[in-house]
């Protein structure tokens, strides 16, 4: 009598691929021998599906996996490999850092790609998403976005997770134009300067318009770095060395940078060192160079929203009518647009402010023991008259 029972299982031979009829599941099954374990366990990977033909299939495809070292699941999701990344890595990252790539990609990437397979992901899927993104996300938080998926399957793919980075194959549309930057005017310059003599924020207002130091390379700034004697023979100067990184390190190895500061600067700052020595000797603290030269009263240093909030006060102070406008960033662009305004060569000015360039002058500053870079000082001093 027929039956629609399906055929009995067929032994496999040592090293040999087995298909199988599940009852408990209903399914076919399919499994690879991986050999033992250390414990002496066989060891089995297996697939499944509604037909024979379906289970094969997949066993090819497993077999290839197994020989490329890679070995996907469909349990995967792309939410999982970014998660994974968010969390092993970042790190060494500054906390402000993580925390913008974890809002982009809770809003953006796992909303969107999120419970997609990773195996399953395909370029034209990644150029589809990226394609509707820029018309929202700006330039820079486009490029932010897509290297969010290109690291999170780049890890996957280290791991043997998945066989391919889909996100390499696909060109970065142009996304929206962000905020654009603006510089101070002269008269705008000169302005903030008389604000709020006599304050901490004025002092670093000071050092990032006319040295152009960056708001990642001052927060952290100590007074070891700061180099100011009334009674050397050598001008003042500050060594910007350190960046927002945990360990250290600055952005490039230009932005590790000497600066002459102009007359101004350094006058402002050892008002602020002394003022700093006064408060020290009054609490009965010890005075140490390792401090920070704009930290809080208890001697920790100031976030960037710290910053950006004690700018606009001063802003306000000196007659802006929006100082929610600007960003401490600014002082920085503002520095290089009065220095290029005097005309100095821009050459010059990319060595100041640590860009990478190929300028003949930076490789002979380079040579030096400790190369302290002068052109933007002189500059200042001219600009801003004492």
């Amino acid at each position: 009598m027929p039956t629609n029972e399906p055929s009995p299982r067929k032994k496999a031979g040592n090293g040999e691929d087995s298909i199988y009829w599940d009852s408990s599941k209903n399914r076919y099954i399919g499994a690879i021998s991986l050999g033992y374990g250390p414990n002496g366990k066989r060891r089995r990977s297996k697939v499944s599906g509604k037909t024979k033909t379906e289970v094969r299939s997949k066993l090819r495809k497993l077999r290839s996996e197994l020989v490329e070292g890679v070995r996907t699941s469909p349990k995967n999701t792309v939410e999982d490999v970014v998660n994974s990344w968010l969390t092993r890595g970042l790190r060494g990252r500054e906390e402000s850092s993580i925390k913008v790539y974890r809002s982009l990609a809770a809003n953006h990437v796992v909303p969107d790609l999120g419970k997609a397979k990773v195996h399953e992901l395909s370029p034209d899927e990644v150029d589809e998403w990226l394609t509707a993104k820029s018309d929202e996300l700006s330039h820079e938080s486009l490029k932010r976005v897509r290297s969010i998926l290109r690291r999170s399957l780049a890890q996957a793919q280290r791991e043997g997770k998945v066989s391919r980075n889909v996100a390499e194959f696909v060109e970065l549309p142009h996304g929206q134009e962000g905020r654009p930057s603006k510089s101070l005017s002269l008269e705008e310059a000169q302005a903030v300067l008389q604000a709020r003599q006599g304050t901490w924020i004025h002092a670093y207002v000071v050092l990032a318009l006319l040295v152009g130091v960056r708001t990642e390379e001052e927060r952290p700034l100590t007074w070891s770095h700061v180099h100011i004697d009334p009674e050397g023979d050598e001008r003042p100067y500050v060594d910007v060395w350190r960046s927002v990184r945990k360990k250290g390190e600055t952005k490039t190895q230009k932005s590790r940078r000497s600066l002459t500061m102009p007359h101004y600067a350094a006058v402002v700052l050892a008002k602020h060192r002394q003022r700093q020595l006064e408060e020290c000797a009054a609490r009965g603290e010890e005075w140490s160079d390792h401090r920070f030269v704009f930290a809080h009263s208890d001697g920790s240093q100031r976030s960037s929203t710290n910053v950006l909030r004690a700018l606009r006060s001063l802003l306000k102070a000196a007659g802006f009518a929006a100082p929610e406008r600007w960003t401490t960033r600014e002082l920085r662009t503002s520095f290089v647009s009065l220095l290029s305004d005097h005309g100095t060569p821009i050459e010059v000015i990319a060595r100041l402010v640590g860009h990478n360039g190929t300028a003949t002058t930076e490789t002979v500053y380079r040579k030096q023991i400790r190369p302290v870079i002068t052109d933007g000082a002189e500059a200042m001093d001219e600009i801003f008259k004492a």
